[in-house]
């Protein structure tokens, strides 16, 4: 497996170093510092998996007041339902009696009023359990959160899109298990469950504890803006409220994607620690592919938040990113985004084609088992025949 160049990776490694500086109980580990350059002062920065103990959410209603349209479809997009609670599971709703048979075990799932009950049996013994959670909204697939006892469990089947059925979770071995419970599923570690829930749910994790009962579905907006409590209640006091709320979109180009974005999605920090995650395999990472791309630069035209608004549902029009591309790839013309502060870049425009940029340079790939073809954010010429690029 190869790796980013040193150039790039040391400007990672200062992170790295915050990192250890933070373990060290030298500064909260909570929040980050950096320069917002709107007001050109130090301010304190939301880090969306290490929530303070303490945060109180105020929920999406308290944003709707002033912000109703980007709640509205911020609601319905891929983030705002990465997890579904059981009583409003709609793939398992559509889907009342899913069923699927690997060597000796069968496996249903099946729908009895609100609830989805998830069972398996190996034709002696049979261990049936409660759906507590999806995760995923179902555009590629839905993997559900069982628990036994007091520990929580990642199915061992998943609901996938393209087949409108059950298949193996992405990464479980397909051979059959040494046991029911293993039949049943993976085992969740603590620090994992953190992760898992944290990523997909607003106010589940505060202090490095799990409070499922202060959970709300999916990521709202204070996953990403922080506890909105005092910036609401300044608004509606006709206050200045800013500085009260964390606007991702004063982040440069480069933090949005290796460190915010990819406190989730996984950036070039994470990716080349894990086992495993050479070529293919990591194409699910979208940071850490877009970071090894040769035009990737600290610039907020190259960043997740360049091309994708997190307020709205993921845009499939070709010629949406067609624009997105072209505020960098043309001639001397005005560019449709608008560059940073002293930044007059321009790159070479395409000799091949002016339309469908990502469909030649962002190809869709099948993750083999994963029945759906990602996007590769790895920005290249793409030569036929040649190896996948890590």
């Amino acid at each position: 497996m190869k790796y980013p160049g040193n150039k790039r990776l040391l400007s990672r490694a200062v992170l790295i170093l915050w990192g250890v500086i933070a373990a060290l109980g030298v500064i909260d580990s909570n929040v980050m510092f950096g320069q917002d350059a709107s007001r050109g002062r130090v301010m304190k920065k939301w880090w969306p998996t290490k929530v303070p103990a303490g945060a109180i959410f105020v929920g999406r209603q308290a944003c709707v007041e002033c912000h109703a349209g980007k709640v509205r479809t911020q609601q319905e997009s891929s983030m705002g339902r990465a997890l579904e609670p059981v009583a409003r599971l709609q793939i398992l709703t559509a889907h009342p009696h899913l069923t699927f048979r690997t060597g000796k075990y069968s496996y249903e799932i099946i729908r009895k009023d609100n609830q989805s009950f998830y069972t398996v049996t190996d034709g002696v013994n049979m261990l049936s359990v409660p759906v507590l959670y999806a995760f995923g909204q179902g555009k590629a697939g839905q993997t559900y959160v069982l628990q036994v006892n007091d520990t929580f469990y990642e199915s061992r089947l998943s609901f996938y899109n393209d087949i409108q059925g059950l298949d193996f979770t992405l990464g479980v071995p397909h051979k059959d298990p040494g046991s029911l419970i293993e039949a049943l599923g993976r085992p969740i570690s603590n620090d994992e469950t953190l992760q898992c829930f944290s990523c997909h749910a607003t106010g589940a994790v505060s202090g490095n504890q799990l409070h499922l009962d202060k959970l709300m579905p999916g990521i709202s907006c204070e996953a990403c803006h922080g506890p909105g409590g005092e910036h609401a209640a300044a608004g509606k006091a006709g206050q200045p409220n800013k500085d009260k709320i964390f606007n991702p979109g004063r982040l440069s180009g480069d933090e949005v994607t290796q460190e915010f974005c990819a406190a989730c999605h996984r950036g070039v920090e994470d990716v080349i620690t894990l086992p495993k995650q050479g070529g293919i395999n990591n194409i699910r990472f979208q940071p850490y592919r877009i970071f090894n791309s040769k035009c990737y630069a600290d610039d907020r035209r190259i960043s997740c938040i360049g091309c994708h608004n997190p307020h709205e549902a993921l845009k499939q029009d070709a010629a949406y990113y067609d624009a997105k591309c072209l505020a960098c790839h043309q001639s001397k013309q005005k560019t449709a985004v608008s560059p940073p502060a002293n930044d007059n870049h321009i790159a070479p425009a395409c000799k091949v084609e002016t339309k469908n940029c990502a469909e030649c340079h962002m190809p869709k790939t099948e993750l083999p088992t994963s029945h759906f073809k990602f996007t590769d954010h790895r920005i290249r010429i793409v030569r036929p025949g040649e190896q996948y690029p890590n």
